[in-house]
């Protein structure tokens, strides 16, 4: 199923970081942009979802949510990212 700018997206269901959603629901009356990639932390994927983290506060000012679909579950998420927390931490009192 190909979706265009404008196009009304499915609704769905699902377990996020945040905890479980119903994508319209969440959605609300904003618009919104959906990250679909194809597993949790490959570079293109990190890079492309980090920058758009940074610019969160302009995509708020716009009342735009931006939502990331990952292949890889809650759990491996969030196991990810404290395993590249760790390493952050590591690498900054190394210095």
């Amino acid at each position: 199923m190909a979706l265009q700018l404008g196009d009304l997206a499915p609704d769905f269901e699902a377990d996020t970081t945040i905890g479980k959603i119903k994508f319209h629901d969440w959605l609300g009356k904003s618009w919104g942009v959906l990250f679909s990639h194809p597993k949790d932390y490959t570079p293109v994927c990190t890079t492309e979802l980090g920058y758009t983290a940074k610019l969160k506060s302009e995509f708020d000012k716009r009342g735009v949510k931006v939502i990331g679909l990952s292949v890889d579950s809650v759990e491996d998420h969030k196991a990810g990212r404290r395993t590249s927390s760790r390493r952050k931490a590591r690498r900054s009192t190394s210095r």
